[in-house]
């Protein structure tokens, strides 16, 4: 069976921080996207959530989640 290898390096990591109260919201609306992207907290006392997509997904999940109603800083 022949790799694939246009696809190795699409995946992307994302870290991001929120306030604690909109991460539930962030994941919810991340998810009702079509899977452009999963999130998992990381470390809710500081609200930093780590954003799974790939560089392909990242342009239109970023402009989604740019829109959304809360503010979201993307560290590192």
């Amino acid at each position: 069976m022949a790799i694939n290898y246009e696809y190795t390096e699409a995946d992307m990591i994302v870290h991001a921080r929120l306030e604690r109260k909109d991460m539930q919201m962030l994941d919810k609306l991340v998810e009702g996207l079509g899977h452009l992207g999963i999130v998992t907290t990381t470390n809710k006392a500081l609200g930093e959530v780590m954003i799974q997509t790939t560089k392909h997904c990242w342009p239109d999940l970023k402009k989604a989640i740019e829109a959304m109603p809360f503010e979201i800083e993307f560290i590192g």
